[in-house]
């Protein structure tokens, strides 16, 4: 693999981990989840719940001031860069070499199944500096009860991690957020249109998203990212 040129694209970037002193938070980095074989949806919504579980998860994170968390889009130009998008193609080795670029101490990897409603998430965390898997965390539900589900796997990876821990109301707060499901495969399908370039076909997902849940600031801010691109 060209790791080199990794290291340069990401350093003329600004990509590099940041410089002692400037941001001693530490930093995780998720990693888009792999269908690990569902059943019950149609292929386009599973491929979406692969970008929308990963973004949901780093928004999770990102509730948490005291965790420096590394945007999507940033994972996401360095998996194109070296075409390492395709499932099963990232192990715990790259996974460390990819937390490492973009200065991560830990980096998420996850997996989903859905069967027929039934729905299991199991995340891998990676510890960037050993690149060895520290634990393993898993969360099953319903697939109607998704996101609090999501809330319920970056609480356990936070655990798992030794990572400071989210307050305990901004906890309570996250857990009782009514969001439907279908507002959530709504905005993960308008992430992966987004990402194919289709920004037309994309709003009209996250505006559909916010029809189902007009309080979905998640899809609101996908929107507002959208219109400011063009």
């Amino acid at each position: 693999m060209r790791w080199h040129s990794v290291w340069a694209l990401a350093l003329a970037a600004g990509l590099a981990a940041p410089a002692r002193g400037q941001d001693s938070r530490p930093g995780i980095a998720v990693l888009p989840f792999e269908n690990g074989g569902s059943y019950g949806q149609d292929k386009e919504s599973f491929d979406a719940l692969q970008v929308g579980l990963q973004q949901m998860l780093i928004t999770e994170f990102a509730q948490n001031p005291q965790l420096r968390i590394v945007e999507r889009g940033r994972i996401r130009d360095l998996l194109a860069e070296q075409d390492l998008g395709a499932s099963g193609r990232v192990d715990a080795n790259t996974a460390a070499r990819l937390g490492k670029i973009v200065g991560a101490r830990y980096v998420v990897l996850g997996g989903f199944i859905d069967f027929y409603g039934d729905f299991r998430m199991d995340a891998r965390i990676v510890n960037v500096e050993t690149s060895e898997i520290m634990k393993v965390t898993r969360v099953d539900d319903k697939r109607d009860k998704l996101f609090a589900m999501v809330v319920r796997l970056a609480a356990g990876i936070t655990r798992d991690a030794n990572l400071p821990p989210l307050p305990r109301q901004s906890m309570e707060q996250r857990e009782q957020r009514p969001v439907p499901t279908e507002a959530l495969q709504l905005y993960s399908r308008a992430l992966l249109y987004a990402d194919r370039g289709d920004t037309a076909r994309a709003a009209e997902l996250f505006n559909r998203a916010i029809e189902v849940f007009p309080a979905y600031t998640e899809a609101q801010e996908g929107l507002r990212q959208l219109k400011q691109g063009e």
